[in-house]
């Protein structure tokens, strides 16, 4: 391939460490689709003959069916997956195979082709993510008024419906798939006919090319074609928020399914037992989905200081761009596989939720609330007020319905039995009906809202 220049060949150790085929034979399709691109593209302007296009055509389609039935065959003296290609080709068609690469170089064809997959990759994700937002719809949907204690800091806060909680990570999964559109939108240009750095003295039509691969339009700077990599570092940092909300999602499965909580039973199929303690049920899908998120934010870090220094235009450094990128799109495929299934068929014990919801003094905030609406008290004393009845109630070890009217009046007299309307779970969250809050009523209006959303994506 460059021979023409060296005396001598590579080291063996020169060889393993140049040749990035182990890795990059994934892109074997990409690579392949844009050479029939571009070799459509050189027999249309004339500068190789129909004939050897045809023949080129012709023995590409051959490899991509060699390679999706056998794989693809490594040998590290051909580096690359370019180069693998190009070498087959030869094998089948001889010395046309070379005109394949006239007015292009192997800098705008990596860039090309990785641009491609990781195209092909945000669109595999942003299906996973769709088919995780229904299943989070349907369960939410069948638990608008299942209650469950909310908590900050951990600690039971305020009553809320299990249908509400699942949409906050319904809207978390929202975003992640717009940072997926938005980077896609970005990166759709087609670096093919940048050539090396400077683009090529030969009549070719970029536009064409970009047409046929599904780019909006060529990039417009040949340097900054086969220098970006922007698209990846896109990639992997969308990939990174939304690890971090699955392994949000589950921590709460890991809590949850815990015997303190005991909120959910995972199915079977999520779970492992114990090699020593036959009673166990360990939550290990969710648990490595949380894991994973470590990796995948790792991956994104390793790119981001493979980039960090590089000079305009290509560096050999560039060629490790690609395992982070890949190693993430497989983590990130299992995770929201993982967590799609695991919500699907989980058992929420909505009995157990909703006793714990009824402890901890969890309407104490309605209770303030009353007494600001009601008696016309200033929230800061109605705050007061509310301190030092949850102080009564946890001296007599009950909950704030379970006080006596002659207990509320100790506090304050100005409390009537009224109070009691407000001091239930299912009254608390019924009152919550501001938009986007927890009410029953205002949770099937989002869950409606969200169904004609992904609707009109159809």
């Amino acid at each position: 391939m460059w021979g023409g220049r060296f005396a001598d060949g590579p080291s063996s150790i020169m060889r393993e460490i140049n040749a990035s085929i182990p890795f990059d034979k994934k892109l074997w399709q990409q690579d392949i689709r844009a050479s029939l691109a571009h070799v459509a593209m050189l027999a249309e302007r004339k500068i190789v003959e129909a004939e050897d296009a045809t023949q080129i055509i012709n023995g590409l389609n051959q490899i991509a069916e060699e390679f999706a039935a056998n794989g693809v065959t490594e040998d590290l003296d051909l580096e690359d997956i370019h180069m693998h290609v190009e070498a087959r080709l030869t094998e089948i068609i001889g010395p046309v195979a070379g005109r394949l690469h006239t007015a292009r170089s192997r800098n705008d064809q990596v860039a090309t082709d990785f641009k491609l997959w990781v195209r092909d990759a945000m669109d595999l994700v942003d299906a996973g993510l769709a088919a995780l937002q229904n299943v989070l719809l349907d369960r939410a949907e069948q638990h608008a008024d299942s209650i469950l204690p909310g908590f900050t800091h951990l600690q039971s806060a305020q009553p809320v419906t299990l249908g509400h909680h699942l949409m906050a990570y319904f809207e978390m999964i929202a975003r992640d798939r717009s940072r997926f559109a938005d980077a896609r939108q970005r990166m759709n240009q087609s670096p093919l006919g940048a050539a090396a750095l400077a683009g090529t003295g030969f009549d070719i039509d970029r536009e064409q090319t970009a047409t046929m691969l599904g780019f909006e339009a060529p990039t417009r700077n040949s340097l900054d074609s086969v220098s970006d990599r922007d698209f990846a570092l896109d990639y992997l940092m969308a990939a990174t928020q939304c690890s971090l909300h699955l392994s949000r999602l589950a921590e709460e499965f890991v809590i949850w399914a815990s015997q303190p909580f005991g909120f959910v039973t995972l199915p079977d199929s999520y779970s492992t037992g114990s090699s020593i303690m036959p009673q166990k049920r360990n939550p290990d899908a969710a648990e490595l989905v949380r894991g994973h998120s470590g990796r995948i934010a790792g991956a994104m870090q390793a790119l981001v200081m493979t980039m960090k220094g590089l000079p305009l235009a290509y560096s050999k450094d560039m060629q490790d761009d690609k395992p982070p990128v890949f190693e993430a799109h497989d983590l990130l495929g299992l995770s929201i596989a993982a967590m799609t299934g695991m919500i699907e068929d989980v058992t929420f014990n909505t009995d157990r939720m909703r006793a714990l919801a009824e402890s901890g003094f969890a309407t104490a905030t309605d209770f303030a609330d009353w007494l600001v609406r009601e008696m016309q008290l200033p929230f800061r004393e109605a705050h007061h007020v509310t301190g030092a009845v949850v102080a009564l109630a946890e001296e007599n070890s009950c909950g704030l319905a379970d006080l006596s009217l002659d207990q509320f009046q100790s506090v304050d007299t100005r409390i009537t039995d009224a109070v009691y309307a407000v001091l239930g779970v299912d009254a608390s969250v019924a009152s919550r009906s501001s938009y986007g809050g927890t009410a029953p009523v205002q949770v099937r209006a989002q869950i409606d809202a969200a169904r004609q959303a992904l609707a009109q994506e159809k």
